[in-house]
């Protein structure tokens, strides 16, 4: 099998995904670029495409990159940005919508900005798909747009030079998140500029696009696509690239947190970058998180990674203080059988309620919608779903109660009218009533029963070469039996994380393990001091106490 050495136990985990042939297991432990990348000239319009930013590069005219604030925009705007700045072309400008004033979209406002500045094309990150008016306003001004996207399509699509998007019918891999789409866009225009022989073309290195990849990895994380298929080999390849990352950006960030670069994974990606990232848009300060990623001045990094870190702390603090405030609202006023609560305050920010109704929904279940008032005075609000419930379904059996609604399954938002404001838990209640429920969360199957003295730096090697993890390729589960429990206690500032040590009842091995914003009650066995269990867990890096640790998923009576 190309020489590669594979356990019985990784061959076992493999087995439990449903790779079994010896090319299939290679292909997945160790993704081949070339195998497992597609044609981005597959992308419909893609031709149109690059013949549109070909012209607009050879005649100088003004470019500008429209991209959406959050982890998924901000890096798909960044490696376009690297992209003109390789081939030495500086006529573009990037522009980020504000999350509060402005909100998620392709806005008139800003396009008229844009072309008073002389932009003639704009190309759009992670937005623009069903932006029908903000697109033909833009040909109103004269102004080409190529989007690229990936949100769901509806039957018509704007009236774009362009509209890339892999969900549109040709791509053989739907679930590219908007910066991998933005960066295929890079990739077919480097290609033909190539072959057409264009003197700013020819001097980049070919293959010189895979170091944009870093950008595309952070997204393709923080954005919770599918982590299988053509996003596995970009995430891995792209965590290759984000270890050797040349970014002062990237390397203040990962100083700022006491990372180690050259083993940073999806787990830091998705707890301490993207947060990062996503505060500066969060607390009204996007260019922040974009100017992080593109400054080549190492000074600035360093003061730019400080400003993000405290705006993340400010960030942490509002949404304790909502979610703190929102959960008395929710204890006072709904029960444990209500499917779906709704509480508001017009004082709340709306940037941050997606964030503070997350961490409810994790804590209740069902639905949770927050909302506040915005800048310009409207009422907008966020909704997290655990899965029992569809939120476009939702949304679309509430009649006529919000002015806009959108989002996917589990995550969602919407406005609403300071009239209808107030009739939204009722109205949201009785929509629930009419949707067949699905099932909460289903419990996963154990990938293996293991015991303390098994978890070893080697087995936790082993485990290491099926990431990244995420959504479609999750973390391998174990059921860990034998134990004793030594030492219970509740950790973080406000006592809501549980950590307990556990002792093997036939050998000396020890091992801490722990789980955030759980209580000892939450678990099906309540954990005591001296008791036998089992746990079920996954098998982390200890990034607190050193070496390794198991996070819990649930503490079971010993088997």
């Amino acid at each position: 099998m190309h020489g590669m050495e594979v356990t019985e136990f990784v061959r076992s985990l493999l087995l439990k995904r449903g790779i079994a042939s010896d090319d299939d297991i290679a292909l997945f432990l160790e993704p081949s670029y070339e195998r497992g990348t597609h044609d981005p000239f597959l992308l419909s319009g893609m031709d149109r495409a690059v013949a549109r930013l070909l012209l607009a590069i050879q005649s100088g005219e003004r470019i500008a990159v429209y991209a959406d604030f959050d982890c998924d925009g901000i890096p798909g705007a960044t490696l376009l940005s690297d992209f003109f700045t390789k081939l030495g072309y500086s006529n573009f400008e990037v522009y980020l919508p504000h999350r509060d004033r402005e909100g998620y979209g392709f806005h008139t406002d800003a396009i008229e900005q844009l072309a008073s500045r002389g932009a003639s094309l704009i190309v759009t990150v992670d937005v623009g798909t069903v932006a029908f008016e903000a697109v033909d306003f833009a040909k109103e001004k004269g102004v080409d747009v190529i989007v690229t996207d990936h949100h769901e399509p509806q039957e018509l699509l704007p009236a774009a030079l362009a509209v890339l998007n892999p969900k549109i019918e040709g791509y053989p891999f739907p679930h590219l998140c908007g910066a991998a789409t933005a960066w295929k866009l890079a990739q077919a225009t480097l290609i033909e500029g190539k072959k057409r022989g264009l003197s700013a073309f020819t001097s980049i290195p070919d293959g010189w696009e895979k170091w944009l990849l870093d950008m595309v990895a952070i997204a393709t994380v923080a954005d919770m696509v599918p982590l299988v298929g053509e996003n596995r080999v970009l995430a891995y390849w792209g965590l290759k690239v984000l270890r050797k990352s040349t970014r002062p950006g990237i390397t203040a960030l990962v100083e700022k947190l006491r990372l180690r670069k050259a083993e940073l994974t999806e787990d830091d990606i998705g707890f301490s970058i993207a947060p990062r990232i996503n505060a500066a848009s969060r607390m009204d300060e996007p260019d922040l998180a974009l100017k992080l990623l593109t400054t080549r001045d190492a000074d600035e990094a360093r003061a730019l990674a400080v400003k993000l870190e405290s705006l993340n702390a400010s960030r942490k603090g509002v949404v304790a203080g909502v979610v703190k405030e929102a959960r008395k609202h929710v204890e006072a006023r709904f029960t444990e059988e209500d499917a779906v609560v709704v509480v508001g305050n017009p004082a709340w920010k709306p940037a941050i309620l997606g964030l503070a109704a997350n961490s409810i929904m994790a804590e209740r279940g069902g639905v949770v919608c927050l909302w506040g008032r915005d800048a310009n005075g409207n009422l907008k609000g966020s909704c997290r779903s655990d899965g029992s419930v569809s939120l476009p379904e939702l949304f679309s059996s509430a009649g006529e109660v919000f002015i806009e609604s959108g989002g996917h399954e589990k995550s969602g938002g919407f406005s609403v009218s300071p009239e209808r404001v107030h009739t939204l838990p009722d109205v949201l209640r009785d929509a629930a009533r009419t949707i067949v429920r699905g099932p909460a969360p289903e419990e996963r199957e154990t990938d293996a029963e293991l015991k303390l003295p098994d978890i070893s730096r080697g087995l936790f090697a082993d485990v290491s070469r099926l990431a990244p993890f995420g959504i479609g390729n999750p973390k391998p589960q174990f059921l860990v039996g034998g134990c004793v429990i030594t030492e219970l206690r509740r950790f973080g500032k406000e006592g809501n994380h549980t950590e307990i040590f556990l002792e093997c009842r036939t050998s000396k091995a020890s091992l801490r393990a722990y789980e955030f914003f759980k209580s000892p009650d939450d678990f099906s066995k309540v954990p005591g001091r001296g008791q036998a269990a089992s746990i079920l867990g996954t098998i982390e890096r200890d990034s607190f106490r050193g070496g390794l640790a198991l996070r819990i998923v649930d503490i079971v009576a010993s088997s």
